[in-house]
């Protein structure tokens, strides 16, 4: 372990002390150490804020994978991450070093002088801190949890998106979809345009009420632009494109988002381009086809994937991709203790 690994996890037990409460859906603390910093939120290049309950990452991923394409410079706020908490944070396109993390969060841990500050407060506050010293030509934010009362809805946003939406996280977001479209639907800014996926009824009532009273242009599919998946690639806005390199039917949708996001928030890449980012997006476990030691033990001609859907959306986005592939396969499922398997 490098030093500077060695001071960021001191740090984050230190934090962790200091506020044992993992989610704690308020701002005011937030608010207050960004103030002390010089708010760093408002320094930020434009930023792409995405909220919903399955396919955020994908979204931002795509989002990366385009402008990327098109040699832009690209912030990315993501979490949780998957092996390595440097993951979360990207700067002008590379992961974090150790080195910056532990910077970050020692001045983090300097200006909060002691006072109450979640674990993802704090690495929410550090990544704006370092996305305001980085020069950069996009920053691209994914809420954590809901989206109201979340940590990364202090940003003034170029546009916002909204993926979809289904039951999960209840006891903090509430128990049915409507309640929960409107903490997601909190992102909404005034005059700032939205782009939203395939909603249920209930889910978009709530979004487009949200929208009408911050007078936020809603792009939705099937009115303002629609997408469609086909084995050869995608048909989006008389466009012909590749298929993402992202597995599964519902990443039609999210790539769709994400292109209809870039272009809301200015930025017109070429068909080039755009095919470019389909082909080189990644975001592990998401549909991953795994490769190694592990087929040893399975029989021959066998595949090995790999998902996180861990939600009823998920669930039914991964049957309908089990659905499309045909064939006999085994389910290893894992989940914690309090999601209902039902």
């Amino acid at each position: 372990m490098s030093a500077a690994r060695g001071r960021f996890d001191a740090s984050l037990e230190r934090l962790h002390r200091l506020y044992p409460k993992l989610i704690d859906l308020k701002l005011d603390r937030l608010v207050r150490l960004l103030g002390a910093l010089g708010d760093p939120q408002l320094r930020l290049p434009p930023v792409i804020h995405v909220a919903g309950t399955n396919g955020k990452g994908s979204v931002c991923a795509f989002v990366r994978a385009m402008a990327g394409a098109a040699g832009l410079r690209v912030h990315v706020y993501t979490s949780p991450h998957l092996v390595k908490f440097n993951e979360r944070i990207r700067l002008a396109g590379a992961l974090v070093s150790d080195e910056a993390l532990a910077g970050a969060l020692d001045e983090i841990e300097a200006v909060n002088e002691g006072n109450q500050i979640t674990v993802f407060e704090a690495i929410t506050a550090a990544a704006f801190l370092l996305f305001a010293r980085v020069p950069a030509d996009l920053c691209v934010v994914e809420v954590g949890l809901g989206g109201r009362f979340d940590a990364t809805n202090v940003v003034r946003p170029a546009a916002c998106a909204i993926t979809s939406i289904s039951l999960d996280h209840q006891d903090f977001l509430g128990d049915t979809l409507g309640v929960i479209a409107g903490e997601k639907a909190g992102i909404i800014k005034p005059g700032v345009p939205v782009v939203v996926g395939a909603q249920a009824p209930e889910a978009m009532a709530v979004i487009a009420d949200e929208a009408r009273a911050a007078a936020a242009p809603l792009l939705l599919r099937g009115r303002d632009w629609e997408v469609a998946a086909a084995p050869d690639g995608l048909r989006f806005e008389g466009l012909d494109l590749p298929p993402p390199g992202l597995p599964g039917v519902h990443q039609a949708e999210n790539a769709a988002i994400a292109m209809m996001a870039l272009r809301a928030a200015g930025f017109a890449f070429s068909p080039e381009v755009l095919a470019a980012g389909l082909r080189g997006v990644e975001w592990p476990a998401r549909l991953q086809l795994l490769h190694g030691a592990l087929l040893a033990l399975l029989p021959p001609g066998s595949e090995l994937w790999l998902d996180g859907a861990h939600n009823p959306g998920g669930a039914e986005a991964l049957a309908a991709q089990r659905r499309a592939w045909g064939g006999a396969a085994t389910l290893i499922l894992g989940m914690k203790q309090a999601k209902d398997v039902g």
